[in-house]
C-alpha cells in the first residue's frame, strides 16, 4: 500500500495485461482504497490503470502479430509459458472466444475472468485493425477498472462496519473458492471422459 501511486497502478496493470500472472484484484481495489484515505485520486487511478492494461494488451497484440500462430502456441505449452500459467488450451480457448465475438471481444473479453489478459493474443493473430483493438481494449478494461475502484473506495467508506467482521468475509471467501475448485475439478474430469 505504502508503494501505490500513479507510476506503480499504470506498470503493475501493464504487467496485469500482458502474459505474466498478476491479477487487476489485488491492484485498483487497493489503489481506490488509498484514494478513500486521500493519498490518490480516484479518478487518475482508473485513467493509469486503464492506459497500462492497454499497454500490457498491445505487447500481448504485437508479439501475436509478428511472431504468429506456430510460435505463440509452441511458448505457451513450454516450461517458460507454464511458469507463466500459459496452456495452449488457455491459447485455444481465448481464440474461440475471438472467433465467436469478432472484433467486441477483445471489450467483452476484458470483463471475463481467466480471458482478460489472453484476448489480445487472438487479436493480434487475426491480425484485427489496432485502432478497433485500442478502442475496444481501452473501454473494456475502463470499465472493469471503474468496476474495481468502486469496490476499494466502498471498502474504505464500510471499513468500520466491514473490518470487524474481516476473518468471516476470508473464511467465507476461502469456502466459496474450495467449492469452485472442487466444481471445476468435477467438470474437468466429465469432459475428459466424455471426449474418451
Amino acid at each position: 500500500m505504502d508503494n501505490l501511486n500513479y507510476f506503480t497502478v499504470w506498470l503493475l496493470m501493464l504487467i496485469e495485461s500482458t502474459f505474466l500472472p498478476m491479477p487487476s484484484e489485488v491492484v485498483i481495489p487497493f489503489a481506490a482504497y488509498k484514494a478513500g484515505q486521500g493519498d490518490l485520486n480516484v479518478f487518475l487511478v482508473v485513467i493509469f490503470g486503464t492506459i497500462g492494461a492497454l499497454c500490457g494488451s498491445l505487447v500481448n497484440y504485437f508479439l501475436s502479430y509478428y511472431l504468429g500462430r506456430p510460435i505463440v502456441y509452441a511458448f505457451a505449452d513450454s516450461k517458460v509459458g507454464k511458469i507463466f500459467l500459459l496452456s495452449k488450451e488457455k491459447v485455444i480457448h481465448a481464440e474461440e472466444y475471438f472467433r465467436r465475438n469478432g472484433k467486441s471481444s477483445t471489450f467483452i473479453g476484458r470483463l471475463v475472468p481467466g480471458i482478460r489478459h489472453l484476448i489480445s493474443i487472438p487479436a493480434g493473430l487475426a491480425k484485427m485493425n489496432i485502432r478497433d483493438f485500442i478502442l475496444y481494449t481501452f473501454v473494456g478494461a475502463g470499465i472493469w477498472n471503474i468496476i474495481l475502484a468502486i469496490i476499494g473506495y466502498y471498502v474504505y467508506e464500510m471499513r468500520d462496519k466491514i473490518f470487524p467482521y474481516i476473518g468471516h468475509i476470508l473464511i467465507g471467501l476461502g469456502v466459496i473458492f474450495v467449492i469452485y475448485l472442487i466444481i471445476r475439478a468435477y467438470r474437468d474430469k466429465k469432459k475428459k471422459s466424455v471426449q474418451k
